[in-house]
């Protein structure tokens, strides 16, 4: 079962798995020296989707600073000796400071440790790994990123939600719906992404997604228009809403779902009940 950090989970040791990679991985992966951070995407949750070059990174590290929305089997992939510490930021919740997490990280790598910083998804994904990626090129500390599969593309996908189909949509943006302060930012341009791209995607927009959809509909989207909404997204949890731009605004439909979500808008949607019931289908006898 795929389960997200629980509070217990954060002040708990967990049992961990010995991972041995082939030679022919461990001669592909890049070296991971002391004094060093490795920046690194989880994926949307579901283990299966964890890079190598993220396993990999979890076995040698030393200590790893992880969010609150890695899936805890990722946690089981590191050394039995590794510290594990918990930085995730959830709303309305006590939260390290960003300033905060990075000393963390530039002090863990000046005292020679190998250190990860574990998020979800992608770091460079709307998850603040390229300020973390400044401060460090700030403080002479050597770094890499571990792309991870972003929720936007692997999450939809695990719904039977395609970003991208030829005979629907050329282009599809990402979106965030928090700005540094927490609310919806000013500056995105609402007539612009209800104009141009034909499937939008946005992340952290649980809460303010009757605001969103009001204002795709100022811009001129259709309340007709095809949406979603996937929560928990590739694990055991995931729970999609198949709705319409206009219902989205009203806040119908909308029961039963919980963050962390995902909105989808667009006429991909209306490929789910078609893609959906293949996901997970047992094999031919």
């Amino acid at each position: 079962m795929v389960r997200r950090m629980s509070a217990d989970l954060r002040h708990s040791p967990l049992p961990r798995a010995s991972v041995a990679f082939p030679d022919a991985i461990v001669a592909a992966m890049p070296p991971f020296p002391r004094g060093c951070v490795w920046l690194v995407g989880a994926g949307p949750g579901d283990l299966g989707l964890l890079t190598l070059q993220a396993a990999w990174a979890l076995a040698q590290a030393d200590i790893i600073f992880f969010d609150a929305l890695v899936n805890e089997e990722v946690l089981r992939l590191t050394r039995a000796d590794a510290e594990l510490r918990f930085v995730g930021k959830r709303a309305g919740r006590p939260s390290p400071k960003q300033s905060e997490i990075t000393d963390l990280l530039v002090s863990a790598a000046r005292a020679g440790e190998r250190v990860v910083r574990l998020k979800g998804g992608d770091p460079y994904v709307f998850g603040r790994g390229a300020e973390e990626a400044q401060a460090l090129v700030a403080a002479g500390i050597p770094f890499r990123a571990a792309s991870g599969v972003t929720a936007g593309v692997g999450g939809l996908a695990a719904a039977g939600i395609p970003v991208t189909h030829r005979d629907i949509n050329q282009a599809v943006t990402f979106i965030t719906a928090h700005d540094a302060a927490g609310g919806l930012s000013e500056r995105l341009d609402w007539a612009a992404l209800a104009a141009g791209s034909p499937v939008l995607v946005v992340y952290m927009g649980f809460r303010l997604m009757r605001e969103i959809a009001s204002r795709l509909l100022g811009a001129g989207r259709s309340s007709e228009e095809a949406a979603a909404i996937v929560c928990h997204a590739t694990t055991a949890r995931q729970k999609v809403i198949r709705t319409t731009l206009g219902r989205l605004a009203a806040g119908a439909d909308a029961e039963g779902a919980e963050a962390p979500a995902l909105i989808v808008v667009g006429e991909v949607v209306a490929l789910a009940p078609v893609l959906s019931p293949f996901l997970f289908a047992e094999p031919a006898a």
